[in-house]
């Protein structure tokens, strides 16, 4: 059969003189579903790490469970309606955003350097305290993503430290390590 052009093959396509092409098999979209089940995965594991959890609660009338459970239940909801989409053929769009360049490798340096982070946070943590801890952590966090100004992202990071262990002490009533700062806390 001779060749034919894009537009000869549409006027050939609606008299049937050539055959459709076969649909495509759908294809199973499996990393998504993956992470679907990870997500409700993680719900559940929430869920059942706040089971064990006893302590009063504040006097705001939240305990430390509720808000773990509240983001538990969420990922729960949230990885079910994700699971039956997915199951449904639905996926993600590509990405597309005038800052972001989708076939950019990935930042493995930036990846290792906030891992680090975290990691010598959790090992800091008991020793330092919370206070102390969490403002090395938001320091680190904030010069690893990009932060211009260093005095800036220290005085962010301390007020950000002493804001979240004041919210969660006081507010709801969950022991912190104190640390270093045992007695002036």
């Amino acid at each position: 059969m001779p060749s034919l052009s894009a537009d000869n093959r549409d006027d050939a396509l609606q008299n049937g003189a050539v055959p459709a092409p076969a649909p495509a098999k759908p294809r199973r979209r499996r990393p998504e579903l993956v992470l679907a089940l990870i997500v409700l995965g993680l719900g559940v594991f929430v869920i059942a790490g706040t089971a064990n959890v006893t302590a009063a609660a504040s006097t705001l009338g939240l305990g430390p469970r509720f808000f773990p459970l509240l983001v538990g239940a969420a990922m729960i909801l949230i990885g079910i309606c994700y699971v039956i989409d997915v199951l449904r053929g639905g996926h993600g769009d590509p990405e597309e955003s005038e800052d972001v360049d989708a076939q950019a490798p990935a930042d493995w340096r930036g990846v290792f350097t906030v891992s680090v982070i975290f990691l010598a946070f959790a090992a800091l943590l008991d020793l330092l305290g919370w206070v102390i801890a969490g403002a090395l952590l938001f320091f680190g966090l904030a010069l690893a993503l990009g932060a211009t100004s260093r005095l800036r992202a220290a005085a962010v990071a301390v007020i950000l430290s002493v804001a979240t262990y004041l919210a969660f002490v006081k507010g709801l009533g969950v022991t912190l390590p104190a640390g270093l700062l045992s007695g002036v806390i």
